[in-house]
């Protein structure tokens, strides 16, 4: 049956009219687990990854859709495997990026490991097995940004066909620190980093500082951090 314009407008209404109803998270909810009108559940602290492969509208507009999607698949496979390993929950894949969610007593740390490793599987796996598979000048770079603040947690969509939405400046944040085009590969905002346990800020033989501190132009000069530092999976 066919959904009129007074059914969208009534649904609209219902939206704006009803209060909403709260209650506090400690683990990642399905779906299912929120009702699907105004409720949602709260995170006091939550730390968003988001994973986003580069250049992948170029990609797709000049290779054939099979190597298009072999490095997609690559891509997501590596990233998803790795935020779960780090105890982080996958919430969402919107094409070329996943968004992985951290809650509990430990947040930053695992993020920030989860990046780092990202940034090891595409140049210590992915690539070389490309090469190793495809005569081709074509390199896998991506970019992961990661913030923490207040989330909630709100179901969205018609019944039989729904998911969460997370609201809160951490999802916005890290998505868009996808988005810088520099030699770091992994983003963090200061909120995040100020929590980082010191084996995610200094490494290597020498114990160097793994991080570069940067004024984010784009977001009022806000201080984040940029790694090009990967972490051994």
């Amino acid at each position: 049956m066919a959904t009129s314009k007074s059914d969208l407008e009534n649904a609209v209404k219902e939206i704006f009219r009803y209060e909403w109803s709260t209650r506090k998270g400690r683990v990642v909810p399905d779906p299912e687990d929120i009702v699907l009108g105004n409720s949602a559940v709260v995170f006091d602290h939550a730390t968003v990854l988001y994973a986003d492969l580069s250049r992948s509208t170029s990609l797709v507009e000049s290779a054939d859709w099979t190597f298009a999607a072999e490095i997609y698949k690559a891509y997501l496979h590596c990233a998803a495997t790795i935020i779960r390993n780090e105890g982080g929950e996958i919430t969402s894949y919107d094409g070329d990026r996943v968004m992985g969610i951290f809650v509990g007593e430990v947040q930053a740390t695992p993020a920030a490991r989860a990046g780092l490793k990202i940034n090891y599987a595409v140049q210590k796996i992915i690539n070389p097995a490309l090469r190793a598979q495809y005569s081709t000048k074509y390199e896998v770079k991506q970019v992961v940004g990661i913030d923490r603040s207040k989330v909630r947690a709100a179901r969205t969509g018609v019944r039989g066909d729904n998911d969460i939405v997370w609201v809160g400046r951490a999802a916005n944040y890290a998505a868009k620190l996808t988005d810088l085009d520099l030699a770091e590969r992994t983003w963090i905002t200061k909120e995040a980093y100020d929590r980082l346990h010191s084996s995610a800020t200094h490494g290597g033989n020498n114990n160097s500082h793994m991080w570069k501190s940067y004024k984010w132009s784009q977001m009022n000069d806000q201080p984040i951090y940029g790694s090009t530092w990967t972490w051994t999976v």
